[in-house]
C-alpha cells in the first residue's frame, strides 16, 4: 500500500491538500470528501483520521484506489464557516455545464480523471432524523432509484445496532440536490454517491467516531478493505 500527499489547483488561493492511497491489488477508485462546508470540523477530522491511518499503516486498503480530500474549503474552514458561495451549489448540473466555483470546478476534474466509482462526501447537519423526518443529521442522502440504495440501507443497519441509543439511528434519505457534489457524482459520473450528515447536536468525538465508521463499512461495501 502506497499513501501520497498532494495539492488541488496548487497554484490559486483555492490550494488544498489530498491525499491517494493505493491497494495492493486493482479494484474500484472511492473518492472522499469533506469540508465543502468550512464549519463540519468532525467529518474533516474523520477523513483526515483515515488518510493518517493509513499513512501510518493503522488500516490498510488491500484493493483499488482511494482519495481522500479531507478539507475541501479552506478558505471557509479558516474563517469557521459554512462558506459564502454555498460550495455544495456549485458542482456541475450537466455533462456540457461548467461548475460555478473554481475549487468545485478541481474537485470534480480530480474525480472525472480518476473515473471515480464511488463518492463519499462528509457533511453535518442539525437535528436528528429519528425525531424529525425534515433534519438530516444522522442520515445517509443518495439519489432515487441510486445503485447505492442496497448498501446504503445495510451500512445503516450495521451502525444502528450498534447504537444504543435510538435517537441517534440513522437513516436513509433519498433526493437529487442539483449542484451537489453527490448529485453531481451520481448524473455525470455514475458514480455510488452518498451523503453523510452526523447531527452536530452528538459530542463530537462522538460524531468522529461515527464518520468514521461509515466510511469503513462502505470501504467493505466496495471490497476494498
Amino acid at each position: 500500500m502506497l499513501v501520497t500527499k498532494h495539492v488541488i489547483a496548487a497554484s490559486s488561493v483555492h490550494a488544498t491538500p489530498y491525499f491517494i492511497v493505493r491497494g495492493m491489488m486493482p479494484g474500484p477508485v472511492m473518492f472522499i470528501t469533506s469540508g465543502v462546508h468550512g464549519n463540519e470540523t468532525a467529518s474533516m477530522a474523520a477523513a483526515q483520521k483515515l488518510a493518517d491511518d493509513c499513512a501510518t499503516g493503522r488500516h490498510s486498503i488491500r484493493r483499488g484506489l482511494l482519495i481522500i480530500v479531507p478539507r475541501v474549503n479552506q478558505q471557509a474552514y479558516a474563517k469557521k464557516i459554512r462558506g459564502k458561495p454555498d460550495l455544495n451549489r456549485t458542482f456541475p448540473r450537466r455533462m456540457s455545464g461548467k461548475a460555478k466555483h473554481p475549487l468545485a470546478a478541481a474537485v470534480f476534474q480530480l474525480a472525472r480523471e480518476h473515473q471515480a466509482d464511488w463518492w463519499l462526501d462528509l457533511h453535518e447537519a442539525n437535528g436528528l432524523s429519528q425525531r424529525s423526518s425534515r433534519v438530516l443529521g444522522q442520515t445517509l442522502i443518495t439519489n432515487p432509484g441510486s445503485r447505492t440504495i442496497p448498501a446504503c440501507r445495510r451500512v445503516i443497519e450495521r451502525m444502528n445496532r450498534s447504537i444504543s441509543i435510538r435517537d441517534r439511528h440513522f437513516n436513509l434519505k433519498q433526493h437529487e440536490l442539483p449542484g451537489s457534489a453527490r448529485t453531481a457524482a451520481s448524473r455525470l459520473l455514475h458514480a455510488r454517491s452518498v451523503t453523510v450528515e452526523t447531527c452536530w447536536s452528538l459530542k463530537r468525538s462522538t460524531r468522529i467516531k461515527y464518520q468514521t465508521e461509515i466510511v469503513h463499512h462502505f470501504l467493505r461495501e466496495a471490497g476494498m478493505s
